[in-house]
């Protein structure tokens, strides 16, 4: 039986879980949305959402975790009465965290890619839809290239955690979320000395309830609004597959969860809302109007780093940033899947490493095929990368963080019941969880996210 290791301290707990939280959705997305909606407005709609969706189904996955000492393989398993089917979920989380894994190694590898085209100027003097041709003619023909990288970041992942939690993943993690956080404050800093980058501030900071409730040819959108508020403050957590229960097998009794999912959420909260510092101020000191999506990152931003005196230098540091941001989640869910080898079939970490380096980086060709050379593959309409993130996203996310909730708030015997939930979410000093609120949670929020699944449905293929 292998022993279960701890993490080092605190701070490794905390920086490791958010990082896996912290991600690509938290530059492109959130600051966009904001702007979209009204600024500040939007984000006091979000906070509220945060704390009322995310943080409390964050607490549930640390709590099952540490509870078991398990990973979502078997921690269900471990705590579940007796002949009950909760269990069934650890397949389905296993298979939540390869999918991501499938199309987010894709994506960083991308990353590198542009780090080097940025430091070595590639992209000067090209024009927005010059820069736009270009990111489409690397993903349909350097695809050499791109499978090196992938199977660099596959490699360079496993290396990581093949070294374990301690001297591998946390000191890892403690690392790039430290560069990670420093890289944020200086691109910020010179995002907000460009001159013009007031009107950017403005646009994203200062209140505008018009636009929060009316889109630009006067359609009333505020449902729509918070819709999205609600959709970013429980995706941008990476709950319902295990991802953070993982990380609260590994932490010790000193603190009370749901204080842990406070900071976990601060800090996600502080990246995504710091991107925008970045992105707003920059887009407007050189008239670029930002966009939405992968056209942020990939052809928006290099158009405006080209305008930036020394843009070089900042385009480069500003894909390290991401490139930091996306390997961090890369780490960590690695660690859940080698943990969910490691507990289900109790073999030890270097033959699970070995494993996995070799399945992950198949698993992940379909998804970079499927912008070249299975460019015509199609499910449901969507391509491989938008399918596999739809997969994940739209089902496997909300579908099982509903678990997570039914399995801690129902009775005893039919699942773990609430009051063993906050005999051990509350263990420790620090905040506690809300367990008044029992109705909310077992009633209420289910229906909430199963409402935000359904409506992700509708928007994709109906509306």
């Amino acid at each position: 039986m292998n022993e279960r290791e701890t993490f080092a301290s605190r701070l490794g707990f905390v920086l490791i879980s958010a990082g896996c939280a912290i991600g690509l959705g938290n530059v492109w997305r959130f600051p966009y949305i904001v702007g979209q909606y009204g600024g500040a407005a939007f984000v006091v709609i979000y906070l509220v959402f945060l704390l009322m969706m995310g943080l409390p189904i964050m607490s549930m996955e640390f709590a099952v975790g540490r509870a078991s000492r398990k990973s979502i393989a078997m921690s269900f398993q471990a705590l579940e009465p007796k002949g009950t089917k909760w269990h069934w979920h650890g397949w389905s989380g296993m298979v939540g965290n390869y999918l991501l894994m499938m199309f987010y190694t894709t994506i960083a590898g991308w990353l590198v890619l542009y780090f080097f085209k940025l430091a070595t100027g590639q992209f000067e003097g090209m024009t927005t839809a010059q820069v736009d041709e270009a990111f489409s003619a690397m993903q349909a023909n350097d695809v050499g290239i791109q499978i090196a990288l992938m199977a660099f970041v596959v490699i360079l992942g496993m290396v990581v955690c093949s070294r374990g939690l301690k001297n591998g993943v946390e000191k890892a993690n403690k690392a790039m979320m430290v560069c990670l956080l420093a890289l944020l404050v200086v691109l910020a800093v010179r995002a907000l000395t460009l001159p013009g980058a007031i009107e950017g501030l403005k646009f994203y900071l200062v209140p505008n309830f018009h636009n929060l409730m009316y889109d630009s040819e006067g359609n009333f959108r505020l449902f729509r609004a918070i819709y999205d508020a609600m959709g970013q403050s429980f995706f941008t957590l990476s709950i319902g597959i295990g991802s953070m229960a993982i990380f609260g097998s590994y932490i010790d009794r000193e603190h009370r969860l749901f204080g842990e999912a406070i900071n976990v959420g601060i800090l996600d909260t502080f990246v995504a809302f710091t991107s925008g510092l970045i992105i707003f101020p920059a887009a407007f000191a050189f008239g670029v109007n930002p966009d939405s999506g992968p056209n942020l990152i990939f052809v928006t931003l290099p158009n405006v780093f080209n305008a930036m005196p020394g843009g070089r230098l900042w385009g480069a540091l500003f894909f390290v940033f991401l490139f930091f941001a996306a390997l961090s989640t890369v780490t960590a869910v690695f660690e859940n899947i080698l943990a969910c080898w490691m507990d289900r079939w109790n073999i030890p970490r270097g033959r699970a490493v070995a494993v996995n380096l070799v399945l992950i980086f198949l698993l992940s060709l379909p998804c970079l095929l499927g912008n070249n050379l299975w460019s015509g593959v199609r499910i449901l309409g969507l391509s491989i990368m938008d399918f596999e993130d739809f997969l994940v996203s739209n089902n496997l996310l909300p579908i099982g963080s509903v678990i997570y909730l039914l399995f801690c708030c129902v009775s005893d015997k039919i699942g773990w019941g609430y009051e063993n939930f906050l005999a051990e979410v509350d263990r420790g000093k620090g905040i506690r969880f809300p367990a008044r609120l029992r109705g909310y949670f077992r009633y209420v929020l289910p229906v909430i996210v199963l409402a935000i699944c359904v409506i992700g449905y509708l928007d994709k293929f109906v509306l």
